[in-house]
This record gives structure tokens, sequence and C-alpha cells, in this order.
């Protein structure tokens, strides 16, 4: 992965130093395409990580080769995959990180969408931190473009400060989960430029968070 990112792509990080060093961590990307899972591998260069690929691509034998020489988990984005939660949990409580794309999907606007919970419920049930990032330059359009002319994506990574989620209520889960979600997603709003955070751009949280707050 580092070979493939250093030959393929021009990469800008900012805020490396917001990567906790050591313990179980959540890390939180924007998704606009399909070179954004290797930056993962690069930014964190760590043996723990835990990635979780869409179960589409399981017809892909050079696919099905990477998820299980990097150990990573298939999961199922369209039902309730319970195993694949539990797996994540039990490698989160023992330390590894976890990266895992709250919008569960290629932004085919180019900009946020709407999330799913699962990130805001993982986060809460291990009890760690999370760490949002903001990608731009990984749009598949823009990759294929700059491929095509032999040149190399110039990528920009911008990595914030990790946050916890409070423990949650049994009555409020719900509500509670909902608003965690809306809390990380406005995190990585603020680590992008305006064009990119789409559903996100006018949450008053998204606002607090770029005046400061």
């Amino acid at each position: 992965m580092h070979l493939f990112v250093r030959l393929a792509m021009h990469v800008e990080i900012v805020g490396l130093e917001n990567i906790p060093q050591q313990g179980g961590f959540i890390i939180t990307p924007n998704h606009l395409g399909r070179l954004d899972v290797p930056l993962g591998y690069v930014f964190l260069n760590r043996n723990d990580i835990i990635m979780m690929v869409a179960e589409k691509y399981h017809k892909y034998a050079i696919i099905r080769w990477f998820v299980k020489n990097l150990d990573a988990m298939w999961v199922d984005r369209f039902n309730a995959d319970f195993k694949a939660l539990r797996e994540a949990l039990n490698r989160l409580k023992r330390g590894g990180v976890l990266v895992i794309a709250p919008e569960g999907t290629r932004s085919k606007t180019e900009a946020l969408l709407e999330a799913r919970p699962g990130s805001s419920f993982l986060a809460v049930k291990a009890g760690v931190p999370i760490v949002p990032v903001g990608v731009t330059g990984t749009e598949d359009r823009l990759v294929v473009q700059q491929f095509k002319r032999l040149r190399r994506p110039q990528i920009h990574v911008r990595i914030g400060k990790p946050f916890t989620l409070p423990p949650i209520k049994g009555h409020e889960r719900d509500q509670a989960i909902k608003s965690y979600t809306d809390e990380i997603m406005c995190h990585i709003a603020a680590l992008l430029p305006p064009e990119k955070r789409g559903f996100y751009a006018n949450h008053p949280r998204t606002l607090e968070l770029l005046s400061g707050g």
C-alpha cells in the first residue's frame, strides 16, 4: 500500500500529530473515491487496522486477495450485519484502529452525503476516541483524468483532533445515535472546503466548529 501510494499519488497530509499513539480509536473520513482506502494504511502506519469492505467487491479476485492479506472485513451495507459489527467491536476493544466512512458509500455528488449510524454506534459501544478526516482530490472523475494525462493525483488529507462521545442512556438511544452521527459528520465537514460539505454545510454544529466552537 505504501509503495502504491508513493508511486501513484502525491499526498499532502496535515494534522498527523492528532493521531493517537496508542490504544484503539476510529478514523472517520469522507468518501469521495476508490483511492480513499489505501490512504488510511499510509498515514496510520500500523498493522492492526480494521478496514471494512463493501460486499459488492467480493466478486473481484484481486479485492478478495487484498481483503485476506490486509486482514480486512466484508460488510453488508444494506442489512444489519451484526457479525461484522461484533468483529469490529472486538478488534477495537483489543486496541485496533477502525477506518470507516460514515456515509457508507462513495459520494456521487463529490460532497458529503447524509451519514449512516454505524460509526457512532461502534464508537459509543467501544468507548474509543474518534478522529475525523477530510479528504479531497480522490474523486474518481479527477483521478481518471490525471491518470490519462500520466499525472499523479494531488490529494489533500486534513486530520482533525480526536474527540469522544458520551455514553447513551437506554431511553435516549435512537436520538442520541442520530445526534452523535451528526457530530461526527460536522467535524468532518469543518475539515473540508465549502463546496465539499454537502448535506452538513449549513448544520449549526458545522458552523459552530468553523467559528472555533
